[in-house]
């Protein structure tokens, strides 16, 4: 017992009154470390393979599809959802966020498992290093271990949520012109494919996400994909509402028999009517908002051009008589 106690003794002097707990969640953090090469190389059941590719040859698809460059290939199953819903779902949040790689999915969990074990790293490290004088409550570990962690971890959920925003909006906004483009293009005696490839030449430097999108459809045309599913897809991985609608007019156009052109020269009159209504909304809503800088930047100066002058008065007769200014002793 005593070789017990004085190593105790020792790590409490190296460490702070919490240091056994400190060296107790490290060794458990090392093995833990050391396990996960363990449960990521361990070989996968023959059955399941054989279940999996037979699931793909009755249903013709594969859900997850790596290329042979992919390190990140064998820990998928470790990595990706099983869930093929919740797959799905991630994969078309990359999409609309401008990830279009076949490992999109694979290299955001592998980013989120990275990031957060990161942040529990830097966590220890920094309650390992503070000064031995300091007490280490469990508020502190929960805050800069956990904090870090929860953090590292949720960055690139946070980073993708961005992305995805950021870009709806740059293709939203820049719709109008390429649908008025497109009508012009279609109105001179160009097919839609032609009119598509022209307006992702034209526009390619002032709208790149959008002109992207373009020319994923001429060149899924060009292949012999179907133009109603080609469309479709485009307006899955936009996630904008008016791509949507867009898609549905030319579907609809295409079925019916009615003109292209003027169903876009009526699309393209909305699309103009309601980018006039967003810049007239942001417009009244511009007086709101700069209220409280307005009166942060106002009525500052404003109080210092008033008493200000009556302030300084105030000081240079205090300096003159300071004797008429200061309490009476005698008193």
């Amino acid at each position: 017992m005593s070789i017990l106690e004085n190593l105790s003794t020792m790590i409490v002097e190296a460490l702070g009154p919490n240091g056994p707990l400190m060296l107790v969640g490290s060794l458990g953090f090392i093995m833990v470390l050391m396990t996960l090469p363990i449960l990521l190389k361990r070989p996968d059941d023959p059955l399941d393979k054989l279940k999996v590719e037979n699931t793909d040859n009755i249903t013709g698809k594969r859900l997850r599809t790596g290329t042979a460059n992919d390190k990140l290939e064998k820990y998928a199953n470790f990595l990706e959802p099983q869930d093929a819903h919740e797959y799905s779902a991630m994969k078309l949040k990359l999409l609309q966020a401008g990830y279009q790689g076949k490992s999109a999915v694979r290299t955001f969990y592998f980013c989120q498992f990275a990031l957060g074990l990161l942040g529990l790293v830097a966590g220890s490290l920094y309650i390992m290093f503070l000064p031995t004088d300091y007490e280490v409550t469990s508020k502190d570990l929960g805050v800069w271990i956990g904090g870090l962690g929860g953090g590292g971890y949720l960055l690139p959920k946070y980073w993708v949520t961005r992305r995805q925003a950021m870009r709806q909006e740059a293709i939203e906004n820049g719709f109008p012109d390429c649908l008025d483009m497109l009508l012009v293009c279609v109105e001179a005696g160009q097919s839609l494919d032609q009119a598509i490839i022209r307006v992702s030449n034209e526009l390619q430097s002032g709208f790149p996400e959008l002109c992207y999108e373009f020319e994923l459809v001429a060149q899924e045309m060009k292949a012999g994909k179907e133009k109603d599913a080609v469309l479709k897809d485009m307006a899955e991985r936009a996630g904008v509402q008016d791509i949507t609608s867009f898609v549905t007019v030319l579907v609809q156009s295409q079925q019916f028999g009615t003109s292209i052109a003027d169903a876009l020269r009526v699309y393209s009159s909305e699309m103009r009517d309601k980018r006039v209504m967003k810049a007239e909304e942001k417009a009244n809503k511009l007086p709101t908002k700069m209220t409280l800088a307005t009166m942060m930047l106002t009525v500052p100066p404003l109080l210092i051009m008033l008493i200000g002058p009556s302030v300084h008065e105030m000081s240079l007769a205090f300096k003159m008589n300071p004797q008429e200014a200061a309490p009476d002793d005698d008193s």
